[in-house]
């Protein structure tokens, strides 16, 4: 999708777990391994994209590894969104940066479908994590490492 704003864009990041391992995507655009994820659209909140984005790029169902309140009194069309486990802010060809809304999730099972977006995708271990054949970001490294802590308890 292109740019909605040409200095910052909100994006969603989930790190999707199996079984001790994490989603990475091999992304042409940017040259490197990356998790999954895309721009919320201005006709759609981050859940929605949230959601759109792992079944657009996975084909995989999750589970998000985060809570929301449920409230009935809805008298002012509130809805209530997973809250991301962390947010950042990165360049993405720069002089645009994205904010990142990143989200835990974990994958009810490990048979995922690559889209056409991306050159590869695979399953990390921690050990391929800091693999230099993968060239992993190290805030990315991080969060698959807190993820995998996540769905270990979960």
């Amino acid at each position: 999708m292109p740019h909605i704003h040409e200095l910052y864009d909100f994006t969603v990041t989930p790190i999707i777990v199996f079984k001790d391992k994490v989603l990475f995507v091999n992304h042409p655009k940017y040259g490197m391994w990356i998790p999954p994820g895309g721009h919320v659209e201005l006709d759609k909140d981050p859940e929605e994209t949230l959601f759109d984005e792992i079944a657009e790029e996975t084909g995989l169902e999750v589970e998000i590894l985060s809570s929301k309140p449920h409230v009935t009194d809805n008298r002012d069309n509130r809805k209530f969104l997973y809250t991301p486990h962390f947010m950042d802010v990165h360049d993405a060809n720069p002089p645009h940066r994205h904010i990142a809304l990143v989200y835990f999730a974990k994958a009810k099972s490990d048979k995922f479908v690559k889209s056409d977006e991306h050159d590869d995708m695979k399953w990390l271990s921690e050990a391929e994590l800091n693999d230099p054949k993968y060239d992993i970001a190290e805030a990315n490294r991080f969060y698959a490492g807190e993820a995998i802590k996540l769905a270990k308890n979960t």
